[in-house]
């Protein structure tokens, strides 16, 4: 049998050392709806970057992660912190064996201010569509 997972490890800078440490309730509130849910994401594991003066916070998978759940909690800190600017991440999704399209991946741009998608891509999506003849930026 296989296991597909999704790969991923990022920093989030959220300011301070105070908010970083705040950053950590509001990942644990997360992670508490998530296992009230039918069934519960995997999450994705979260600390703190103490060398990046403690401001930085890294979030990655364990065996495999759950890439929405993670922009989920980047939305809440961005709200929580009154960040700015643009955010993203890439991420891998891989299989213990090898299977006709079960390797890929993508990235994900969110704006910290109003929490909205700047742009992303998923690779399976676009090579697709590309090998339809299509235009995946349309």
């Amino acid at each position: 049998m296989a296991n597909y997972f999704t790969h991923f490890s990022c920093l989030l800078d959220v300011g301070t050392p105070e908010n970083a440490a705040q950053a950590l309730d509001l990942y644990n509130t997360l992670s508490e709806e998530n296992a009230a849910e039918d069934p519960p994401s995997e999450g994705f594991l979260l600390s703190i970057k103490p060398e990046h003066g403690g401001t930085q916070l890294w979030m990655r998978d364990d065996e495999t992660g759950d890439p929405e759940h993670m922009i989920q909690f980047v939305k809440r800190c961005a709200a929580a912190f009154g960040l700015t600017g643009l955010w993203g991440f890439q991420y891998a999704t891989t299989c213990s064996q090898a299977r006709v399209n079960a390797f890929g991946g993508g990235a994900h741009v969110l704006d910290l201010v109003t929490g909205e998608t700047v742009d992303w891509i998923y690779s399976g999506s676009w090579l697709e569509i590309v090998l339809d003849g299509g235009d995946p930026y349309a």
